[in-house]
């Protein structure tokens, strides 16, 4: 065989076996994330998420950047997996209420006054958190929110910040900022009185969600101007947000004096005649 061909044949197995030798690296690679737990999406199955732990005050809002799970619950502020694994937590001050994820931070409605106060007596602002490191971050007054914030949503570039109601009020406030927290206006929607006004808030598959106490619960359905599109008897007042795939997560939780607060999350679809339907 002359030299030249040999030389040809030898480089070719040498390239096969260069290869061969990458793509047993990748596979296992993949094996180790695999075996390691992590996911990047939430499954497309239907699920439910326990956060890990119970706190001392209850749940007030979930968000999630769908590697990680956000939970305020009041006084502690915690991240977990997709598997509702605890990775971080933090003491912070009473009222952290609902909170939104929005370009590596934690946005996070804080009321350090009243609430449902005719007079105001709120003392209204958005607390900051770094989403790595829960690390706070910054510090925004939103003292428009005249009866205390309560939940915060996000929409191209502004938030929006929601909170408490007095029992004589009839419609409910969403109070719109910039991106440097700057206030735009106030905008009102036509839902009648809900109890304490609104709890959470999330703006996903254009619409506004809006999570209200009361015997029954009440979820607001809105379209991006604050338009009512349903009122329906379901409970997301501990925390609602849209996922990717367009569905949603709704949040529960409960309290009991020997053990503390726990929460957790479902998964469930949007309907436009029902407001949404957990997934069984």
């Amino acid at each position: 065989m002359p030299c030249n061909q040999l030389n040809h044949q030898s480089r070719f197995f040498a390239s096969l076996l260069v290869l061969s030798s990458l793509i047993l690296a990748s596979s296992l690679v993949a094996q180790d994330a695999d075996s390691s737990g992590n996911q990047s999406a939430f499954t497309a199955e239907p699920f439910q998420v326990t956060c890990e732990g119970t706190y001392p005050h209850h749940l007030q809002g979930v968000c999630s950047d769908e590697a990680s799970i956000y939970w305020s619950f009041t006084t502690t502020l915690v991240k977990t997996d997709l598997d509702g694994k605890v990775l971080k937590k933090i003491p912070v001050a009473n009222h952290h209420g609902d909170l939104c994820f929005r370009d590596g931070k934690i946005y996070v409605a804080v009321n350090l006054g009243k609430f449902n106060d005719p007079a105001g007596n709120a003392d209204s602002w958005v607390y900051v958190y770094d989403a790595e490191s829960l690390k706070e971050i910054a510090r925004h007054e939103t003292q428009e929110v005249f009866h205390g914030a309560g939940g915060i949503g996000h929409r191209d570039g502004h938030f929006y910040v929601v909170g408490g109601l007095p029992d004589s009020v009839e419609e409910n406030y969403v109070y719109e900022y910039d991106n440097e927290f700057q206030f735009v206006k106030k905008h009102v929607v036509a839902s009648g009185h809900t109890h304490l006004g609104i709890q959470s808030a999330t703006f996903a598959h254009n619409r506004w969600w809006f999570g209200c106490y009361g015997s029954p619960a009440v979820t607001l359905v809105t379209d991006a101007d604050f338009q009512m599109k349903g009122r329906h008897e379901l409970n997301c007042s501990l925390g609602i947000e849209g996922l990717a795939d367009g569905r949603l997560l709704v949040a529960s939780g409960r309290c009991d004096k020997e053990n503390g607060c726990s929460g957790k999350i479902l998964s469930a679809q949007p309907s436009a005649t029902e407001g949404f339907q957990v997934q069984e």
